[in-house]
């Protein structure tokens, strides 16, 4: 029990910063009916056990060592994050609720949680020094039960944040969600940009 809460304590460590995913799931929330809002949420939980799992086991460390990979991931990451942002800043605010994301489907919304979670190479190396450390002093044979923590955290993390954001939503004006908008493609613009340009750096530097 106490490598599981363990876990958890660590999981929470590593989710409450302010972050990509957490954008992303503050985002959806506030833009989508809550059952879409939810199922967006569980797809950003599969994506952040996998990356937690794989970092777990050391895919920090197999970025390092194929340099290749980390700079097409930094890359195509940084490129499809800009142009998230872009799309957020010019999206015009229909009310909340409203099914304006039509468009955007949930395979859609599968493809941009992939992207937030396992396309920043940097969030895989914090995690890779986050776990690998942890695991050190996980004793022999309880590994699934650290990892049952952390995927619990994460449970419990994102599926607060939807229904915490989704709930107040209502107090959310149109000018408000267009600020909402703005301060979102801005920081995945940013975020974008400087992938690219630490890209360009590792390749002409």
């Amino acid at each position: 029990m106490e490598i599981y809460l363990r876990g958890a304590a660590v999981g929470l460590a590593y989710l409450a910063p302010i972050g990509l995913q957490n954008l992303f799931v503050i985002h959806s929330a506030i833009f989508h009916p809550r059952r879409r809002a939810m199922a967006v949420a569980a797809i950003v939980i599969f994506f952040d056990v996998t990356l937690a799992l794989a970092s777990f086991l050391g895919a920090g460390a197999l970025l390092d060592v194929l340099p290749g990979i980390r700079k097409a991931v930094l890359l195509i990451g940084g490129h499809v994050l800009m142009l998230m942002g872009f799309k957020l800043l010019k999206a015009k605010v229909a009310e909340r609720g409203e099914e304006n994301s039509a468009k955007a489907s949930l395979w859609k919304s599968a493809v941009a949680a992939f992207v937030v979670s396992w396309m920043n190479p940097q969030a895989i190396i914090d995690a890779t020094i986050l776990l690998g450390a942890a695991r050190a002093s996980v004793p022999p044979g309880t590994d699934w039960l650290f990892m049952s923590g952390m995927a619990t955290a994460s449970c419990l993390w994102f599926t607060c944040l939807t229904l915490l954001v989704s709930l107040l939503g209502d107090r959310f004006t149109p000018r408000v969600l267009r600020w909402v908008n703005i301060v979102c493609g801005v920081c995945l613009f940013i975020y974008g940009a400087s992938l690219c340009f630490t890209a360009a750096g590792e390749m002409f530097g």
